[in-house]
C-alpha cells in the first residue's frame, strides 16, 4: 500500500476529507520522526514500538576476494511488533481496531 492509498483509507475510516487525513497522517509520521531523532522511543501498546539503535563500526569482506572494507558506526531504527498486531496478522483477522486495542 502506498502513502496515498493509506491516506484514502484513513479518510474513509475517520470520516475526514482527504486533505485533513493527509495532514493527520503526515503529522503522525513527522512526530514519530522527531521523537526518534531526539532519542525518544515511540510505543503504541498492542501495535508495536520504534527504537533507535546504535550500530558499531565493523569490518566486512567482499565475497569472492580477500578484500575487506570498513563501515562507520551509525544509528538505525528498529520496529518491534506488538502482541495484538502479531496475533491479528497471524489469524488474518485485522478488523477495526483489534490491532491497537484488546
Amino acid at each position: 500500500m502506498k502513502k496515498a492509498d493509506f491516506i484514502d483509507l484513513v479518510a474513509k475510516k475517520a470520516g475526514l476529507t482527504k486533505k485533513d487525513a493527509s495532514v493527520a497522517v503526515n503529522s503522525v509520521v513527522d512526530s514519530i520522526c522527531e521523537s526518534l531523532c531526539a532519542g525518544k522511543d515511540v510505543s503504541f501498546i498492542g501495535f508495536g514500538s520504534f527504537n533507535v539503535v546504535e550500530k558499531a563500526a565493523r569490518e566486512g569482506k567482499i565475497p569472492g576476494s580477500d578484500k575487506t572494507y570498513k563501515t562507520a558506526a551509525s544509528k538505525s531504527v528498529k520496529f518491534k511488533v506488538g502482541k495484538n498486531l502479531k496475533d491479528a496478522v497471524a489469524a488474518k483477522s485485522c478488523k477495526s481496531s483489534k490491532c491497537a486495542k484488546k
